[in-house]
């Protein structure tokens, strides 16, 4: 099961859907679904952590 970094949403299976994106933020690999991913798109473009959203 994968789960979004940000909502906590959950995917059943080991690899995210396609519609989810990835970051490695302080080494870590993070996981954010379609929803997260659609409404802080800016944030991520910008490439701010996820702790400034």
């Amino acid at each position: 099961m994968v789960t979004c970094d940000f909502c906590g949403s959950t995917e059943p299976g080991e690899q995210p859907p396609v519609s989810w994106t990835s970051a490695t933020e302080q080494g870590r690999l993070k996981l954010f679904c379609a929803r997260c991913s659609r409404e802080y798109l800016r944030s991520m473009e910008a490439k701010l952590d996820s702790d400034h959203w």
